[in-house]
């Protein structure tokens, strides 16, 4: 069975990745993966401080946001998927983007929005992701 939690368990993890790794408390592997990306993303500190308050906000396109926690899960499934190659191909398409960008967070960056669209597509046509769509536009992203 695949790990599918809720918009509010998503956030939780992440909120609570951050508290343990500014309390210097255990935290598990995953949990790290996720601290170590919002270390990456200064602008979202204030937020992430501001604990559950944090949990109920909402962020639309229409008001010109963009949602740090969909940014934050978007990111941690690129590593997943960086740490397993899958789909197959994903990881030689990011090295030679990171070699093009010269900057890991960049060549990142690249990759999510590959895998926004390619799951928001999924969504629309309420269909699985297509791997092999998602490897093209990270190709014409090189």
């Amino acid at each position: 069975m695949l790990f599918n939690p809720s918009r509010d368990q998503a956030r939780r993890f992440l909120l609570d990745a951050w508290s343990k790794r500014r309390g210097g408390l255990p935290a598990t592997a995953l949990e790290i993966m996720a601290a170590d990306i919002i270390e990456l993303h200064p602008e979202y500190h204030a937020l992430f401080a501001a604990g559950d308050e944090a949990l109920q906000k909402e962020w639309t396109p229409e008001g010109g946001e963009s949602n740090p926690f969909l940014h934050l899960s978007l990111h941690l499934a690129i590593e997943e998927q960086l740490s397993i190659d899958q789909p197959p191909g994903l990881r030689a398409a990011f090295e030679a983007l990171l070699e093009r960008r010269g900057d890991r967070h960049e060549a990142l960056h690249g990759i999510l929005d590959c895998l926004g669209e390619t799951l928001w597509r999924a969504q629309r046509d309420r269909a699985p992701p297509d791997g092999a769509a998602y490897l093209d536009c990270l190709r014409r992203t090189i």
